[in-house]
Formats: C-alpha cells, sequence, structure tokens
C-alpha cells in the first residue's frame, strides 16, 4: 500500500488530525493538506503519479516564430543563398522585428529535420584498438621522434686518405 493511500486511510477512515498523521507517516504537514484536498476533489484519481513538468513555458516563441524560422530556411535554401543560423537570425531581427538567439532557431531547424548532421567528433566505434589475438603477435615501440641527421661527407679517394709515410 502506497504512503498516499495510508495517509487516506487515515484521514478519512481513522479520522486523526492532518498533523498528527504528517508525524505518524513521517511526512511534511502540507503535503497532507494537498492530498486531502485532491482526494476530495478527484477521488481515487488522487493517487495516480503526476508529473512534474511545468505546465507552461514563459520563455518559449510562438509557433508563428518557428513556422517563420522554416520558411526562412526554405526559401534562403531555395534560392542559393546562404541559409546558415546567423542570416537566418539576420532576417528575423531586420525584416519581421524577431529577435530569437541561434541556438533556439538551431533547435528548431533540427526538430523541424531541415538540417544535416554534421559531427565533429569520429564516432567511437570507429577506433581500431590495438590489440594482438595471440602473445608476442603484436609489437609496439615507444621511440622519441628522431632528431634530423647531420649530413655525412662523402667518402674521399683512397689516396688521399692513405696515411702518408715520413722519412
Amino acid at each position: 500500500m502506497s504512503k498516499a493511500r495510508l495517509v487516506i486511510t487515515a484521514l478519512f477512515i481513522e479520522h486523526q488530525p492532518p498533523s498528527e498523521v504528517a508525524a505518524r507517516y513521517g511526512v511534511h504537514r502540507s503535503w497532507v493538506y494537498k492530498l486531502k484536498a485532491r482526494y476530495e476533489a478527484e477521488g481515487e484519481a488522487a493517487f495516480e503519479p503526476r508529473s512534474r513538468r511545468a505546465k507552461t513555458s514563459p520563455t518559449a516563441i510562438d509557433a508563428s516564430t518557428i513556422e517563420l524560422i522554416c520558411t526562412l530556411r526554405r526559401e534562403l535554401d531555395g534560392s542559393g543563398l546562404d541559409a546558415g543560423l546567423d542570416t537566418i537570425r539576420w532576417h528575423l531581427a531586420h525584416h519581421h522585428d524577431v529577435t530569437v538567439s541561434a541556438a533556439t532557431i538551431s533547435r528548431h531547424l533540427a526538430k523541424a529535420g531541415l538540417v544535416t548532421p554534421e559531427p565533429k567528433k569520429r564516432p567511437k566505434s570507429s577506433y581500431i584498438r590495438f590489440q594482438a589475438q595471440l602473445p608476442n603477435e603484436t609489437w609496439q615501440s615507444d621511440f622519441p621522434p628522431s632528431t634530423p641527421c647531420r649530413a655525412v661527407p662523402p667518402p674521399t679517394t683512397a689516396s688521399s686518405t692513405a696515411p702518408t709515410s715520413r722519412s
């Protein structure tokens, strides 16, 4: 049995005051009052889990602005012009008096499927692991980078290098 059902049972069947129920079950008194009001208004539906997601988003942009972003992208792309984030942002600001961040434009273009993904990193699956199947099968050397070699003069003729005898 859930804690919410225990609280409601204690409130309505055992007729205990909310402060005693809160102390007994280790919950906050305000939650007990909220649960009681919800149970009185909704009945058994009060026990269903509820989403904690916000009901509104005050900073969200209008659907008309989203449609305008997508339309601008299609028009600019169709006429062969640059249809990047900064260009769309400039058109919105100068022709439509709408100020939207580049990140917002990018997010809505990606959501509408108007952006071709170009990942900057290689996927981890593309790396080839340096690993041998059998012992001594693979060798790896760890030498420091070599220094440039000095040019060695070419050998001279035997007569010029032969020791001379002094008498």
